[in-house]
């Protein structure tokens, strides 16, 4: 009982110095001045469950140790491919019945979908584990800023342009990490993902630094504009081309529908490509290198082809992404959103592409509904995931590979 004691007040200890500088300590603003609002009561709570906690946990582990979470059923491919066709259809008639907040946190969420998807080349097929995955996104969405700040490049010039940016920054990257693997893989491209932010932080002549760039205009439809007036004298704007009123929701509906195109091209492409010589040689290597090389495949082309392709597809991602913001700044690219689309790809199941698809909208649509927990969205978060990686760890609609059973 002594010991069960000492190790809850250590417990209670380590818990009240992670949470008094998060939760006990927090900045209030009060007019030019800045105070300290001490919130002990938080942190007495805090202390006061893990103690209990700690002493009674003999006892749950006693009561729960031979309880067993309810396995989710697993949906054959045959199943997933009609789940799929069900959410195009279902995406398809959305924008035109859904209010223009939804439509709009839907466009969000076909965003991640590209993300999600292009990060699945690298983690899901490949098995190269990627924390830096924002940086291409970065990559896309300021190539397109800067070809139209500097150059005055449309958004249908700089789209092909901010993938082949990232798809290069992606090759580039692929070169020091070829004999890398596991968590120094993962602790290289973190970098590369914070190196790509710091750069544009500190570029202040070239991306306006921590301010970003502002003006971004909506991509045009055939040319033409979908505002009330034209940006230039005697031009027509598409409503007026049609002979419509003008309506805003019209600019929203447009943007998710294009996104819905992207996300539609990425989808079909990478399965396209899962079933090609390349898309095997992905899962050779991600089972096997050493394998994988004893067959005559090139583990340097293989990795190479990973990065860069994943890569493009984030910054097709990039560049709609600015379009729909009108600006960018390096605050929209940290790490956070990294470890958001890794989330996506680990939790929707590693080689699955439905998986990402609904993975995407569980993570996007729930902090949206739930906003009054908006101050614990990462602690949350957190708690999903562990309880995930407790109770399936291949993720929720895990990809099947084709195999043979002999039966005795």
């Amino acid at each position: 009982m002594r010991q069960t004691i000492q190790n809850a007040l250590i417990a209670a200890v380590m818990t009240a110095v992670i949470i008094i500088p998060v939760f006990g300590l927090q900045l209030v603003r009060q007019g030019a001045q800045t105070e300290i609002d001490a919130r002990w009561d938080l942190v007495l709570w805090g202390c006061a469950i893990v103690f209990v906690l700690q002493l009674i946990k003999p006892s749950l582990a006693k009561v729960f140790g031979g309880m067993r979470l309810p396995k989710l059923p697993t949906v054959a491919p045959k199943g997933q491919k009609i789940f799929g066709v069900l959410l195009i259809v279902l995406a398809l008639v959305w924008p035109f019945f859904g209010s223009r907040s939804q439509v709009d946190i839907a466009t969000l969420v076909l965003i991640y979908v590209m993300l999600g998807l292009g990060l699945n080349i690298v983690v899901g097929f490949a098995g190269l584990l990627d924390l830096g995955f924002v940086g291409f996104y970065a990559v896309g969405a300021y190539t397109y800023a800067l070809l139209y700040h500097w150059a005055g490049w449309s958004f249908w010039e700089a789209l092909p342009l901010s993938g082949i940016m990232a798809g290069l920054f992606g090759y580039l990257l692929g070169f020091p990490v070829l004999r890398l693997r596991g968590d120094y893989l993962a602790i290289v491209t973190l970098g590369f993902g914070e190196i790509i932010r710091l750069l544009l932080i500190n570029l202040t002549d070239w991306t306006g630094g921590p301010d970003g760039i502002s003006g971004i205009p909506k991509p045009t439809l055939f040319g033409y504009e979908l505002t009330r007036r034209a940006s230039e004298e005697g031009a027509q704007t598409f409503h007026q081309l049609m002979g419509w009123t003008f309506n805003s929701q019209h600019m929203v509906i447009y943007l998710y529908l294009m996104a819905l195109a992207l996300a539609l091209i990425t989808l079909y492409v990478s399965n396209r490509l899962i079933r090609m010589p390349i898309g095997r040689a992905w899962e050779a290597l991600r089972e096997d290198e050493i394998a994988c090389r004893s067959l005559g495949l090139n583990p340097t082309n293989i990795k190479l082809s990973a990065f860069t392709l994943g890569a493009t597809f984030a910054g097709f991602g990039g560049a709609f992404f600015a379009a729909r913001q009108g600006l960018v700044n390096p605050e929209s690219f940290t790490f956070i959103e990294s470890a958001l689309i890794l989330a996506v790809v680990v939790l929707g199941g590693m080689g699955s592409q439905i998986g990402v698809i609904l993975a995407a909208i569980v993570l996007t649509v729930l902090p949206e509904v739930a906003r009054e927990f908006a101050e614990y969205r990462m602690l949350l978060f957190g708690l999903v995931m562990v309880l995930m990686m407790m109770w399936r760890p291949q993720g929720l609609l895990p990809t099947q590979r084709p195999h043979v059973e002999i039966k005795p």
